[in-house]
């Protein structure tokens, strides 16, 4: 089988598998999905922090060299502020008249959050394609492991975009179908990869970079705002604990994936020295 449909099969693989397990979540009854809900995005807020600040952000900052690191981090602060100015967009189109306070209003609040999830993922989802072919080029176990990674860490924070578009007024049909086709840009990334990597590897940083700064964003300015609706002890630190979570389970995904891939490199390099 040739390396480019390997490519193809496994970033579709690494997308689509871990929406489907994530779909779980759409089989709840809607009672049960109302309650469940609000913890969802307790949940998701530590799974895109952690995504952002333990994956995505190291992840860039390694593969550039040190006089690189004020532009990556203006990169961050850019996307950060790209995706507030969209985000206004967003909110203004729903006006029809320069006295409008459409904007003011909460669920187009909520839309425009779950349009920016969708952005995020697709750049997300396309960086790692890029990946996945990037590893199996170097070798073929090797882009096997990283794609059976990828989805591994991609099912809880799909869980979390699951809930955060139902949180924005998506029905379950619309839910799924537009998580599969952000997933597909994984794929899309993959055959970019194949054919063109040597020639923009040097922006791949810059991708992760953008990548990371959606998620911050939508974290930090759509998502937390939310939960101080509810100031009561118990809310509270149910809400803390289920970050906490997102954070923990996102981390050791993170972790389980890099101890393949050091273990899969080691025996690489064993076998070629032998």
């Amino acid at each position: 089988m040739s390396l480019i449909v390997l490519i193809i099969i496994f970033t579709a693989v690494g997308g689509v598998l871990s929406i489907f397990a994530a779909s779980i979540f759409l089989l709840l009854s809607a009672e049960l999905q109302k309650k469940v809900l609000p913890h969802g995005i307790s949940f998701a807020i530590g799974a895109l922090l952690a995504v952002s600040f333990w994956g995505l952000i190291p992840r860039a900052f390694v593969d550039v060299q040190p006089d690189q690191f004020q532009s990556l981090s203006a990169m961050l602060m850019i996307g950060i502020l790209g995706f507030f100015v969209l985000e206004k967009l967003l909110i203004w189109r729903h006006c029809h008249s320069g006295s409008c306070e459409a904007h003011l209003d909460e669920q187009h609040e909520h839309e425009s959050a779950g349009i920016l999830i969708l952005l995020g993922d697709s750049i997300h989802n396309f960086v790692d394609g890029v990946l996945i072919a990037a590893a199996f080029l170097t070798d073929v176990k090797l882009g096997i492991v990283t794609s059976l990674a990828v989805a591994a860490h991609e099912i809880p924070q799909e869980v979390g975009d699951f809930a955060i578009l139902l949180h924005s007024g998506y029905s379950k049909s619309r839910a799924l179908i537009y998580n599969v086709l952000a997933s597909l840009t994984t794929v899309v990334g993959g055959i970019f990869a194949y054919f063109w990597l040597d020639n923009f590897h040097d922006e791949l940083p810059f991708f992760l970079a953008l990548a990371a700064s959606s998620f911050i964003y939508i974290a930090v300015a759509d998502l937390i705002p939310s939960l101080h609706k509810r100031t009561d002890m118990r809310t509270s630190l149910q809400q803390i604990a289920l970050i906490s979570a997102g954070v923990l389970l996102i981390c050791s995904l993170h972790q389980l994936a890099h101890n393949f891939e050091y273990v899969d490199h080691d025996r690489h390099g064993d076998d070629a020295r032998s």
